[in-house]
């Protein structure tokens, strides 16, 4: 792990051993028993339990997509073999489980040593290509806050072993899987239609939690996978990072998403487990300057932005000086770490 000169200045030995057996145990129980749960209030035919079931369905996947991040990172088991299990589990509940955890994985620690994002193809020119009336109805969909771009890049990866040859050895996997998640939704959709059509409401749910954290946390230069990388230093990473609280003040309701806001101090050391993050913040906000956008901050600049950016990009998140502007910070599209390219 290649060491900054602000790093050099905290106890790296601490974040990387200080572990809570106890609060991963917690966690990795709460998503299994939300799950689970929310289901079961899904199929109730009382309203307001209905309401709730979605609320926790929705949370318990967007924190198994987080928990899969920590797998990948291996802050949970030291070996990493136990890792793949645990996040080949949460990849099953939030819908990623068609690409295979070590590859998406190797991409996203990629994205770390890099200091770039990687994409399937350049959203711009996609979107300009398709006909007319359908670019139309992407646009109005996602005006309406549906993740429509979200489940082309989904779906165009599922389906990526089928049309590219060097992916050929995933066809019999992926088809497995959709076998299995179909009739599994086959057989909630016959106990309930009710029931499958609040479960792809929580799915949507999910999507546009991961989308509004994911959006303002970096303004890397994007490149195709398998195109030459140049050379980025730790200067360019966190000037181009960004930290995306829901409190500031109250560090402990960054716990509701597992510390995931804190990206300053993750990108800093990428194996610090989730329950330390707020502290290595604090701690690394002393040596050097973080830009922090709050909840209400980001809300703001996901709606503003949610059409523009698809054919704006990113946008310039800082003036000349290094100080935040929100005015011209678009945001990015999409989840990467879920997906494989």
């Amino acid at each position: 792990m290649v060491t900054s000169t602000s790093t050099k200045e905290i106890n790296v030995s601490y974040y990387l051993h200080h572990k809570k057996p106890l609060w991963n145990a917690i966690a990795f129980l709460y998503i299994l028993t939300s799950y689970v749960g929310g289901i079961a209030l899904l199929l109730l035919p009382n309203g307001f339990l209905n309401a709730l079931g979605v609320l926790l369905l929705t949370h318990s996947m967007v924190l198994s997509a987080y928990l899969t991040h920590e797998f990948m990172h291996g802050t949970i088991f030291t070996d990493m073999k136990w890792n793949a299990v645990g996040g080949s589990i949460m990849l099953w509940l939030n819908g990623g489980c068609y690409g295979r955890f070590r590859d998406l994985a190797q991409e996203h620690i990629a994205h770390h040593i890099n200091r770039v994002d990687f994409s399937a193809f350049n959203l711009p020119t996609f979107m300009n290509n398709l006909p007319s009336p359908i670019c139309k109805i992407v646009l109005a969909l996602e005006w309406l806050y549906f993740p429509a771009i979200s489940f082309i890049v989904q779906w165009r990866g599922i389906a990526a072993p089928f049309w590219q040859p060097q992916r050929k050895n995933e066809r019999l996997r992926v088809t497995l899987i959709l076998l299995v998640r179909g009739v599994l939704f086959t057989v909630l959709g016959l106990v309930s239609l009710k029931a499958l059509g609040l479960y792809f409401l929580s799915f949507i749910g999910m999507i546009l939690v991961l989308r509004l954290l994911d959006a303002f946390q970096h303004t890397y230069e994007v490149f195709p996978v398998g195109t030459p990388l140049p050379k980025l230093d730790h200067a360019y990473e966190h000037a181009n990072t960004f930290t995306t609280l829901i409190s500031e003040r109250y560090w402990w309701l960054n716990l509701l998403l597992l510390n995931f806001g804190y990206h300053n101090a993750h990108h800093e050391i990428m194996k610090c487990p989730w329950h330390s993050l707020h502290e290595l913040d604090r701690e690394f906000a002393k040596k050097q300057n973080i830009h922090t956008l709050n909840l209400p901050q980001l809300l703001r600049n996901y709606h503003r932005f949610r059409v523009d950016r698809i054919f704006l990009g990113q946008g310039q998140a800082a003036d000349e000086r290094g100080n935040l502007q929100l005015d011209t910070f678009y945001g990015a599209v999409g989840v990467s770490m879920l997906v494989k390219f």
